[in-house]
């Protein structure tokens, strides 16, 4: 850079990592690079990252920063690019290649070798890491392109830009282009960093080669550099390296389609998503860099030892099924609707999946189920298992958006949906062929294009072959979390763990034949034909179980002659608070209960307690797990009051097969300590046992942060083991209060206040810096005088709380609800109250999130 130049502000650019060199081509023509280099002397290896177009090495800055002890990180300025010498002529991505290579023998850059391409330069980077397979250790891309799937002409922006008359007034004549590729990023990037993007670029001088880059994109045959691009976008199918691919999942350059097509060249690739991240990945995904260095790091380590508990003989998921197959009992009651038996039940699927797998539908499929509670969505869940494919779902209470990027980012192959299901599908663009369950009108199936039917498949697949069994250790789930603590993530299971957690239910609370399940929550009425007992779905909106009534319940019970009921915490309020609506006979059908179920968040000692005058024969148990791992431990109404009171929510003993043990905190509340069982010490909760989920899907940081412990799963959940080897939750670990004493968990200071006559619930969350925060405790008050909008305690209630609350209390407020989860109407949005909390109490005006 010139004198000039580096006057320029270039926030998180260390000057030190800057160098200039000249080096020559095949031809003999001198070149001078501008190159950011850490410079490790022997280093163990070397990052070679390389920048798309109109943008410059600064792209790496926070690589460089974060690089691996050992790694040395070489970002160059493509020629006629950021600080390099400006060309008279256009370069080819054939030459482009070719300098690259150039460069890093000037450079002395021998191997092993990480590429690292962005943009257009993730294929200048494939084409280096194919002329250098020697050298070559491993392959990172983000937010690129290799090839046009079949049929696409290419990104739509890129190809405007580069339309005639348009390419040199947009991105030579003016800045309108580079500008353009930092203005995509939401939230917008820092205006200093805009500008440091756009410095080397400050006229039409210098934006030459921007034009030029954007011309040698081979978006049709003939073009000089279309047989270079083929042949990397073939060869790199032949790479036998570790490949990472980070994706932004909004970046409207390049779309889900290239990613496919990356997945499908690379398939050994591993693939981390940064939600809400665009096209400048790197920008808008800082963490990206320590990612790069923990991958590479883990390079030399080889597989990891996942260490998995193997299970116990169990049976494959359809055997509980199959077992029944002569048996005309009910399987499946739709309130208010048909009654399935166990033949019909078992017919069904096994029509379906023939069906299926004659439509195409093969195993290892992605199959997204947009299905409301029914027969149909059951028979479909065990016909997708039977043809060997994978059932993905997502709750609708993620709203369309929320459905949206959890389905695309699953890659589904097909979708099965009832009408709306289906239209929403379409909304969505979602890819893949479409079958539709229910009826269809005229207009509805002209409307969506005539998908075939749930009938019209199990109908063809009668006289199709059956499917050969899956083997036990494919996939056979995509399961979303609620999206309570962050992004909803995609956990996968695979048949034996699936049905390692049927068998380990079955087990803890002695399911037989002869049992009946309700089911408030839709998942696990689902799971009724793999545990052999019949199942229903009262009338509940699925995506709002606070919406249950007693008298729903009883009458759902009443259709079955249910022994079983399962329903979360926010279910079994309403159920609570509705009971005295209830007839002699509902009354009568649930006294036939033997058994409830809640689970999804903490539930109360009281809860179990009315519960007894609503089921009164009913045992109430209350397991402890997440989607990642279901169930972990168990524990009794009577359990939970012999264990007294505690700091959180007594959650019982691990259950047989389950290790549980903790990460202790540190003094900044981070969990890093090394697991233990030691009573008494909080920390993050870890499990182990063979029904965990097999990994998040196209979430390697994730995963790998998860599972760093070999063979144990970290779920984010806070708690300690007590001298009886029981299991107490005493919050998340994402909501921990950083004091300047120490740590804080939120759940014992919650319970303390809602033991408060005058409160009926609370918030406990952190305001100020981390390691500097203070409690606020946000509560509802119990005679309903909560204001919309937060405001501060009067005097009175803010002394009470103050007195149990067990901590220091900077401030008290009082608010009308507490915002919670649409899957269980039961977690508390710590987050969202801790925003508005800290507004408040810093004199802006504030109003609560409504659900």
């Amino acid at each position: 850079m010139t004198a000039d130049d580096a006057a320029v502000p270039l926030p998180g650019l260390d000057p030190a990592w800057s160098r200039r060199l000249s080096v020559a081509d095949p031809a003999g023509v001198e070149h001078a690079w501008h190159v950011l280099d850490n410079g490790v002397r022997d280093p163990v290896g070397t990052l070679l990252c390389v920048h798309g177009n109109p943008t410059w090495s600064y792209l790496w800055r926070r690589l460089l920063a974060a690089a691996p002890p050992g790694w040395r990180v070489v970002a160059p300025d493509q020629l006629g690019m950021g600080w390099s010498q400006r060309l008279d002529e256009p370069r080819t991505l054939e030459q482009r290649v070719a300098d690259l290579g150039d460069l890093t023998a000037a450079l002395g850059v021998t191997g092993p070798v990480v590429t690292v391409g962005h943009d257009w330069g993730g294929v200048v980077s494939l084409g280096w890491a194919l002329a250098h397979r020697s050298q070559l250790r491993g392959v990172v891309l983000a937010n690129t392109a290799v090839a046009m799937p079949e049929g696409d002409r290419g990104p739509a922006l890129i190809r405007l830009a580069s339309a005639p008359g348009v390419r040199a007034a947009v991105t030579v004549g003016t800045p309108v282009f580079v500008r353009a590729a930092t203005a995509l990023s939401r939230p917008a990037l820092p205006a200093d960093v805009r500008r440091a993007f756009a410095a080397p670029y400050r006229s039409a001088a210098r934006r030459r080669s921007v034009g030029d880059f954007v011309a040698d994109i081979p978006f049709v045959p003939g073009h000089p550099s279309r047989p270079v691009q083929e042949a990397v976008a073939e060869g790199i199918r032949t790479l036998d390296v570790p490949v990472l691919l980070l994706w932004g999942p909004r970046d409207p350059v390049f779309g889900e389609r290239y990613l496919t097509d990356l997945r499908d060249r690379l398939p050994q690739a591993s693939l981390h998503r940064f939600e809400g991240a665009s096209h400048l990945l790197p920008e808008d995904a800082p963490q990206y860099a320590d990612v790069v260095a923990r991958w590479v790091t883990d390079l030399d380590r080889g597989p990891a030892d996942r260490e998995r508990p193997a299970p116990d003989a169990v049976r494959p998921l359809g055997a509980a099924l199959a077992a029944r197959a002569d048996d005309d009992s009910p399987a499946i009651v739709e309130v208010g609707g048909a009654t399935v038996s166990w033949a019909d039940l078992h017919a069904r699927v096994g029509d379906l999946a023939a069906g299926l797998a004659a439509a195409g539908v093969r195993p290892g499929h992605r199959v997204a189920l947009l299905v409301e509670p029914s027969a149909d969505l059951t028979a479909a869940v065990y016909a997708v298992w039977r043809a060997g494919a994978v059932v993905v779902v997502a709750d609708k209470g993620l709203g369309l958006a929320g459905m949206r990027r959890a389905l695309r980012s699953a890659g589904v192959d097909s979708v099965i949906g009832g009408p709306r299901g289906l239209a929403a599908a379409r909304l969505m663009g979602l890819p893949g062929s479409r079958v539709a369950a229910g009826r269809l009108g005229p207009a509805a199936r002209r409307a969506l294009g005539d998908p075939p039917t749930l009938d019209g498949l199990a109908a063809a697949g009668r006289s199709a072959p059956a499917p050969a069994e899956p083997p036990e250790d494919a996939d056979c789930a995509v399961l979303f979390t609620s999206g309570a603590t962050g992004p909803a993530k995609g956990v996968v299971y695979t048949r034996r763990q699936a049905a390692a957690q049927l068998e380990l239910v079955r087990s803890t609370y002695g399911l037989t034949p002869g049992d009946r399940l309700v089911a408030a929550f839709a998942p696990f009425a689902i799971l009724g034909p793999g545990l052999g007992i019949g199942s229903a779905v009262p009338d509940v909106d699925v995506t709002a179980p606070g919406t249950l009534s007693a008298a729903a319940l009883a009458d759902a019970v009443r259709a079955l002659g249910a022994t079983v009921v399962f329903a979360s915490p926010a279910a079994l309020r309403r159920v609570v608070a509705t009971a005295s609506d209830l007839t002699e006979e509902q009354r009568g059908a649930l006294g036939g209960v033997r058994l409830v179920v809640s689970a999804g968040a903490p539930v109360p000692a009281s809860l179990l307690r009315a519960l007894r005058e609503v089921l009164p024969a009913a045992e109430a148990r209350t397991p402890y797990g997440m989607t990642e791992a279901l169930p972990v431990t168990d524990v009794t109404a009577a359990e939970v009051e012999a264990a007294g009171a505690g700091d959180g929510v007594c959650v019982g003993r691990p259950l047989a097969g389950v290790a549980v043990q903790v990460s202790p905190l540190d003094a900044a509340g981070a969990a890093d300590g090394p697991l233990t069982d030691a009573p008494g010490v909080l920390g993050e909760v870890c499990v182990r046992a063979a029904h965990v989920k097999d990994r998040y899907d196209a979430l390697w940081a994730t995963e790998r942060a998860a599972s760093r412990n070999p063979g144990w799963h970290r779920t984010g959940d806070l708690g300690y083991l007590d001298a009886a080897g029981r299991l107490w939750i005493s919050g998340r670990l994402a909501h921990v209060v950083t004091t300047a004493r120490g740590p804080v968990a939120p759940v014992g200071v919650e319970q303390r206040v809602e033991d408060l006559a005058a409160v009926s619930a609370a918030a406990a969350v952190g305001v100020g810096p981390a390691g500097g925060q203070v409690v606020v405790v946000v509560v509802v008050p119990a005679d309903g005088s909560g204001r919309r909008r937060l405001a501060v305690a009067g005097a009175e209630l803010a002394d009470a709380v103050r007195a149990v609350a067990g901590v220091d209390v900077a401030a008290v407020l009082t608010a009308r609800r507490l915002p919670v989860d649409v899957r269980h109407q039961s977690k508390v949005d710590r987050r969202a109250v801790a925003r508005a909390a800290a507004r408040l109490l810093a004199g802006v005006r504030t109003r609560e999130r409504r659900r």
